[in-house]
C-alpha cells in the first residue's frame, strides 16, 4: 500500500513542474529529429529515390538539396559538413533535402544481375519528383563529384527550379578515348575500391594513407551493396559533355569549389573558364585535398554563407574565418595554368551584415 502511495505521488508531481523542462524536452526532440532526419522513398517516373529531409517543410525559402559523390551516400558525403557547428546557422534557416542515387543508400537492396542502371541524364530527371513531393518550387543545389554533374544536368534542364548551385569537384566533360582506355586498364589492374578512391582523393592523400582515406577504403570494401556502387560508377564514366559555354550556361549564381590538390582541379578550372564571370565564383581551397567538405568544413561553411548572402538570404550572418584572411582575384584573369594578372587581399572585420564578395571573383583560401 505504501509503495502504491509513493507511485501516485511521483505521478502527480509532473503537472506541478514549470514549463521549462517541457520546453527542453521539446527542443531535444526537435534536435534529434533534425539530426536523424525523416527518410522517404519517393516514386519517380524512372524508379524510387531514397531521400532524407532535415527540418520543416517550410517553402518560404528554397530548400538546400544535396547530391553525393561515387562511393559515398548522403550521410558519409555531407553529415560532417552540415553537422559542423558554424553551419548550424544555415541549417536552422533552411530545409535540407539529401538525395541518394538509386541503390546507394545504406541498407539498399542489391540489384540483380543484368539490371539496367539509369544514366546520369535519367537520374537528373528524377529530381523534379523530389521537389514536387515536398512541395518546393526552388532549391539551392550542393553537389560533389558525380552529384555535382547530376545537379548541373538538372539545373540546365530546369533553370526555374534552381536558385543557386554549389559544385564541388565538377567535371563537365565526357570521357575521351584516352580516358576510356585508361579506365578499362584500371578496371583490370585495380579494384573498384581503389578506382573510386583515386576519384575521391588526391595522390598525396592516397600515398600518405590518411585516416580519412582508410576509413573510406574500409567502408567501400565492406559495403553490402558493392554491385550497386559499381553500377553507379560505370554510369558516371559513361556520361556526356555538359556543353557549357559562356552564352549557354546556368541561369543562377554558381560557386565552383575544388581543393588545390584535388584530382579534378584542372577540370574545375576549365569549367570556370566556360562560365559567366558575372554569376560565378570560384573557390580554390588550400590544403583541402579531394573532399573539402570533409577536410575543411569551416572554410566551406564560410564561403557558403557568403554565397547565400549574395543571393539575398541571411544578410546579417556573422562572418569569421574567411573575412579575416582571404586572397581573391578576378575570375576572368584565372587561366588554365593558374596564372593571375591581378590579385588583392580582403581584410574585413567579423561584424555581420557585410557585403559578400562579387560573384565574378575567384577566392583562393589559405586560412
Amino acid at each position: 500500500m505504501t509503495t502504491e502511495m509513493q507511485e501516485i505521488a511521483i505521478t502527480e508531481e509532473k503537472p506541478l513542474l514549470t514549463g521549462q523542462a517541457d520546453a527542453k524536452d521539446a527542443e531535444l526532440a526537435a534536435r534529434i529529429l533534425l539530426d536523424q532526419g525523416q527518410e522517404h522513398s519517393i516514386e519517380t517516373p524512372h524508379g524510387v529515390l531514397h531521400v532524407t529531409l532535415h527540418g520543416t517543410r517550410t517553402t518560404r525559402r528554397p530548400a538546400i538539396l544535396t547530391f553525393h559523390d561515387a562511393g559515398l551516400d548522403s550521410k558519409s558525403c555531407f553529415s560532417p559538413l552540415f553537422k559542423f557547428e558554424e553551419m548550424q546557422e544555415i541549417v536552422k534557416n533552411f530545409t535540407l533535402i539529401h538525395v541518394d542515387a538509386p541503390g546507394q543508400e545504406d541498407g539498399a537492396a542489391v540489384y540483380p544481375a543484368g539490371y539496367q542502371y539509369p544514366s546520369m541524364d535519367t537520374i537528373a530527371e528524377m529530381i523534379p519528383s523530389v521537389l514536387q513531393f515536398f512541395n518546393f518550387r526552388t532549391v539551392i543545389g550542393v553537389g560533389v563529384g558525380v552529384g555535382a554533374y547530376i545537379l548541373s544536368k538538372f539545373a540546365l534542364a530546369n533553370p526555374d527550379s534552381v536558385e543557386g548551385l554549389v559544385l564541388v569537384n565538377i567535371d563537365t566533360n565526357a570521357r575521351g578515348w584516352i580516358d576510356w582506355a585508361a579506365q578499362k586498364l584500371s578496371s583490370v589492374t585495380s579494384s573498384l575500391t581503389e578506382q573510386i578512391l583515386s576519384h575521391l582523393f588526391s595522390q598525396e592523400e592516397l600515398s600518405s594513407n590518411t585516416d580519412l582515406v582508410q576509413s573510406h577504403r574500409d567502408r567501400i570494401n565492406k559495403a553490402p551493396n558493392m554491385v550497386n556502387i559499381d553500377l553507379f560508377w560505370k554510369s558516371y564514366n559513361s556520361r556526356r559533355d555538359l556543353n557549357i559555354e559562356r552564352n549557354s550556361t546556368f541561369k543562377c549564381p554558381v560557386m565552383l569549389v575544388v581543393g588545390d590538390q584535388a584530382p579534378y582541379e584542372d577540370a574545375a578550372v576549365e569549367c570556370n573558364s566556360k562560365m559567366d564571370p558575372t554569376t560565378t565564383s570560384f573557390l580554390k581551397m588550400a590544403d583541402a585535398g579531394g573532399l573539402p567538405q570533409l577536410t575543411q568544413p569551416a572554410k566551406l561553411t564560410e564561403a557558403f554563407k557568403y554565397f547565400i548572402q549574395g543571393m539575398g538570404y541571411m544578410a546579417s550572418s556573422c562572418m569569421t574565418r574567411l573575412s579575416r584572411s582571404r586572397t581573391t582575384s578576378l575570375s576572368s584573369s584565372y587561366s588554365m595554368d593558374g596564372s593571375r594578372s591581378r590579385s588583392r587581399t580582403l581584410s574585413q572585420g567579423s561584424q555581420g551584415g557585410q557585403m559578400p564578395p562579387s560573384p565574378s571573383q575567384t577566392m583562393e583560401v589559405s586560412c
